[in-house]
């Protein structure tokens, strides 16, 4: 009996034993599960989101719950319907806040901050999936004196239709409001209603550009996005962004960009997409999609020249393209700088048709956002860009511009130079041929289709060059020391063969004409006048003579002792009639005669 007793607890302990050693070994198995979890999740933590293993995973992003709801809301603007104002005792009101936002204010204080929008999306974007591993992004707003009801609406509308694990921030930037309910009613409410908005504040008016600097340094998420104070962010809108930079993060990505009507608030699509582009003023215009692009509605297409309101980017290739230029002030031509460094540094810019947001754009008498610069900010905006990434097409804007750009110093361009030298950058040549290839025909500059043009060489007396001698005030020209650049001289001695068939300075009303119409006449400068034989001219290649109107056999001569020049009756072989083009569009030549009025 006892021996039997002994057994029963010689088996109890060694059940007790075993079963602690399982206990220990599961627990150092769990344990150890736990860590590698722990380490795998720290790893890709700390791996750049373009390096991730786990991207290939995909998911459908939709908040199916949330679009429910929305589809159930009723009441004014709902929908992205129109909305209207019928009191008449607030229409002077209405007027007064139209005037001052360059939008209907009123209406938008009586739709809701959180109203729901049509999804006009291409029915394929509702059935892509996107990687289930995406970046976290900082939104970053700038605004000066927005209108509040507005301002809430943008910031609504991306926190109810963004997933909130890809939202690392929203980081407002006040430029210096003035408007009370901007400053304390906003912070409180955001601290109520939007815990994931951070406002920085400047202390003196800094313009847009600085805004946007100061809110990338601010930001943490491994994406920047940049939006404007008046929008209204779409269903789904932000994964298709963030699923391109993911595959290659030297990619900057663009929403398409909805209206919202300035008078009722309506939401429509702007058109089916277009491709950005610039004509030689640098005003912003569009190119039509190719062909290609308009097969698959859903997919991201190649884009020149972004709007620049809304775009996202890598913060890393943000800082390596050095952000943007901080000698630009105020605003303006930053689109334009960005979208060079994009293309010509190694990088592309997108435009995505399945995120979409809608944008206010203001109404023609909007007064305006008023600044405290005396100087011509803009255009040196723009000539910083020129200098800096056009190369020799800067000669296109400035002769568009008759002299505007002479008198505006550009400021210091070393680091700018530096940092395109240092990232390998290709030209602007490259950039036109192969990324906005159809813009010169869309937006030809002047001179495009003129027959020849650019300095014009005596081949007699090769160190000198045809020379309006001063400027064009009806005096006689001649030739003086050729200037270095010949494709772009100086206005002196800068000339085309136009497609007018008149001799004139490039971009200019003043065009080569005899002051006596007979041979050893002295050439002057006249205002152009159309179609008339006293100022018609042709350009014979093979003699490379330069002859005057029309049948006459009147050649330009060069008198190198005088510095002077005269026509006379055209003589073979004489090196003193003979010029040379920096450039001849012998294609255009070809036809010289067929062009004729």
């Amino acid at each position: 009996m006892r021996y039997s007793i002994n057994l029963n607890i010689i088996r109890l302990l060694f059940f007790l034993m075993t079963s602690f050693v399982i206990f220990l070994l599961l627990s150092q198995w769990f344990y150890i599960r736990q860590a590698l979890k722990e380490k795998e999740t720290e790893i890709i933590q700390n791996t750049p989101f373009w390096q991730r293993k786990s991207n290939a995973e995909l998911k459908d992003w939709h908040d199916i719950s949330a679009m429910t709801r929305d589809a159930e809301r009723s009441g004014l603007g709902e929908h992205g319907k129109a909305a209207y104002f019928t009191n008449l005792s607030k229409q002077k009101l209405q007027r007064e806040l139209f005037k001052e936002h360059g939008f209907n204010a009123l209406i938008s204080d009586k739709i809701s901050v959180n109203r729901s929008l049509p999804d006009i999306r291409d029915q394929g974007c509702q059935n892509l999936q996107y990687f289930a591993d995406l970046p976290t992004a900082s939104i970053i707003i700038p605004f000066y004196n927005e209108h509040l009801s507005t301002l809430l609406r943008s910031l609504h509308s991306i926190v109810n239709r963004t997933p909130p694990e890809l939202i690392k921030e929203i980081i407002l930037v006040d430029d210096f409001s003035d408007m009370s309910n901007l400053k304390k009613p906003l912070d409180e409410y955001v601290k109520l209603h939007l815990p994931k908005v951070e406002i920085i504040r400047f202390r003196k008016r800094q313009g847009l550009i600085a805004a946007r600097i100061a809110g990338a340094v601010k930001a943490a998420g491994d994406v920047l996005v940049f939006m404007d104070s008046h929008v209204e962010a779409n269903y789904n809108w932000l994964p298709p962004l963030l699923h391109e930079i993911v595959l290659n993060k030297r990619t900057a990505v663009c929403p398409m960009i909805d209206v919202i009507d300035d008078g009722t608030f309506e939401y429509t699509a702007q058109d089916e997409g277009a491709r950005g582009a610039f004509d030689w003023i640098l005003d912003y215009k569009r190119l039509p999609l190719l062909e290609s692009d308009r097969k698959n509605r859903t997919k991201p297409f190649e884009n020149p020249i972004m709007a620049g309101g809304l775009f996202a980017i890598s913060r890393e290739w943000f800082w390596e393209l050095d952000g943007y230029d901080d000698g630009l002030d105020i605003w303006g031509g930053e689109q334009y700088e960005l979208s060079f460094k994009i293309w010509m540094c190694g990088g592309r810019l997108l435009d995505v048709p399945c995120s979409r947001v809608g944008h206010i754009f203001r109404n023609d008498d909007w007064t305006g956002v008023t600044s405290d610069r005396e100087d011509d900010y803009l255009h040196k905006n723009y000539k910083r860009v020129a200098e800096v990434w056009m190369d020799d097409y800067k000669y296109y804007l400035y002769k568009h511009t008759h002299g505007l750009y002479e008198t505006i110093n550009e400021g210091d361009l070393t680091k700018q130079l530096a940092l395109r030298e240092k990232l390998h950058c290709k030209s602007f040549k490259w950039f036109i041929e192969n990324v906005a290839f159809d813009l010169v025909k869309s937006y030809p500059p002047r001179g495009i289709t003129d027959f020849a043009f650019g300095q014009v060489r005596s081949l007699g007396a090769p160190k000198l060059c045809l020379d309006s001698m001063g400027p064009p005030d009806y005096r006689a020209i001649g030739v003086d020391a050729c200037e270095t650049m010949r494709l772009f001289p100086s206005r002196r001695q800068d000339w085309s063969l136009s497609e007018s068939h008149d001799l004139r300075m490039r971009g200019e009303e003043y065009c080569l004409q005899t002051a006596e119409r007979k041979p050893n006449s002295q050439l002057l400068l006249y205002d152009c006048s159309y179609g008339s034989k006293d100022q018609q001219w042709y350009y014979n290649r093979r003699h490379k003579w330069l002859v005057y109107g029309g049948k006459r056999h009147l050649c330009l001569e060069a008198r190198p002792e005088f510095k002077q020049v005269v026509v006379n009756r055209c003589r073979k072989h004489y090196a003193l009639m003979q010029w040379q083009f920096a450039h001849v569009n012998h294609t255009l030549l070809d036809a010289y005669f067929e062009t004729l009025p």
